[in-house]
């Protein structure tokens, strides 16, 4: 079995695209959610609140021809990872080009603009705005297919759409495929575009934030007064690479990821269910070759669903028992969907190797119905740990759970 590093992370939220920026925002209490004007049209949507990227522009250098083939998921998918190549010393570098390097990455779907185009043909038999390209904008698999060619990787491609998992799921599998000796290096994460269609569907369980008029106090995961989620945009990506490839090339290496652990509900689609859950981050601790007790810092999915919040945080004090320290950088920037399990890996990292550990914002009163745990809250903790575990859980019964080894 192969070792597997992290040896370069990036990626881009409403609070920023750096850590040094996004950790200032978590800081001063910031967040990334605004009332969302340009849904007043979807007179049936109740939620409008949002994390958006307002500043987002596409880089100078991508030309046309680049470009035409991404929607806004990809282009954020792909900003990120070229950010994660440059941080690991490997943008441009001719060995991620000649099948050493592959990507895992994917999103809940595929852009939506491409979406409404196709369903403009079905419902007014016209083809307005379809081209070449449409399809590649729209496909599950847009992101994956979109970072492997903007840089010419020819390593196995690993398209992860699975709702809230995609990014998560990214990683572990590309981890997998480097422990395997299938390959040495691997891009992986997700990425999500806004749109309102995603709110609508967690609109139409009852499952969205209705506090338009404070958007600051919203979400609330963990907090007996939340109402629900609020949907953000986002993209993660990591650069995962064999060991003794990283020191060959003198590599920084960051972090280690040591375990991951993949189970499915196999009930509901949509009622998330605690054994399964805690049985996904069993078998990351399986994995790992760790007790529950070398983990110091558990990056709950806290998503400010009452269901949830509920069956997430009873799975982990189950397994970790009370004094397990926890948080979601979700109350921040809200559910990034496809983006989250990548951006909490990001986050769980640089808070490992920092000692410094984001709260959760708006936690003013732990639902009692929640588990037993050390949640974080008022303001960052510093903390020493050697392991730290994130988690994330999806539509469809999906569960994840991944473990990051310090490195220094």
């Amino acid at each position: 079995m192969k070792r597997v590093v992290v040896t370069g992370m990036a990626g881009i939220t409403s609070l920023g695209s750096d850590w040094a920026s996004i950790e200032a925002n978590f800081r001063a209490g910031r967040s990334g959610i605004r009332y969302m004007q340009e849904w007043e049209r979807f007179s049936e949507l109740n939620t409008r609140l949002g994390g958006p990227i307002d500043d987002f522009v596409v880089p100078r250098h991508w030309n046309r021809k680049q470009t035409r083939s991404m929607g806004r998921v990809s282009k954020l998918a792909v900003f990120a990872a070229e950010r994660a190549l440059e941080h690991a010393g490997l943008l441009g570098d001719p060995r991620i080009q000649d099948g050493r390097m592959g990507v895992a990455c994917g999103s809940s779907t595929g852009s939506t603009e491409e979406i409404k185009a196709f369903g403009n043909m079905l419902l007014n038999s016209v083809a307005d705005g379809l081209n070449a390209n449409s399809y590649i904008r729209m496909m599950p698999h847009t992101t994956a297919a979109n970072i492997s060619i903007f840089f010419g990787l020819k390593g196995r491609l690993i398209p992860t759409s699975s709702a809230c998992t995609s990014g998560s799921q990214g990683i572990g599998y590309a981890y997998e495929a480097i422990k395997f000796g299938r390959l040495p290096m691997m891009l992986a994460g997700g990425a999500e575009e806004l749109c309102p269609t995603e709110a609508m569907v967690f609109d139409a369980l009852y499952a969205t934030s209705l506090k338009n008029a404070t958007p600051h106090l919203s979400p609330r995961p963990y907090d007996s007064g939340r109402d629900g989620l609020v949907i953000g945009e986002g993209a993660g990506i990591l650069v995962l690479e064999e060991l003794e490839h990283a020191l060959a090339r003198g590599a920084s290496i960051h972090a280690e990821i040591v375990g991951f652990g993949c189970n499915a509900d196999g009930q509901h689609a949509t009622k998330p269910e605690q054994a399964t859950m805690r049985g996904a981050m069993q078998l990351a601790l399986d994995d790992a070759g760790l007790p529950p007790s070398a983990i110091g810092y558990v990056n709950g999915h806290g998503t400010a669903t009452e269901q949830g919040d509920i069956a997430e945080t009873l799975a982990t004090s189950g397994l970790f028992g009370p004094h397990m320290p926890i948080s979601s950088q979700k109350s921040f920037l809200g559910h990034t969907l496809g983006a989250c399990g990548a951006l909490e890996s990001w986050f769980s990292i640089e808070m490992l190797n920092r000692d410094l550990y984001v709260h959760t914002l708006n936690l003013d009163a732990i639902d009692p119905a929640c588990g037993e745990l050390d949640y974080l809250r008022g303001e960052m903790r510093p903390m020493r740990n050697q392991y730290v575990m994130n988690n994330n859980f999806a539509f469809g019964g999906v569960n994840t759970s991944l473990i990051f080894r310090r490195w220094h």
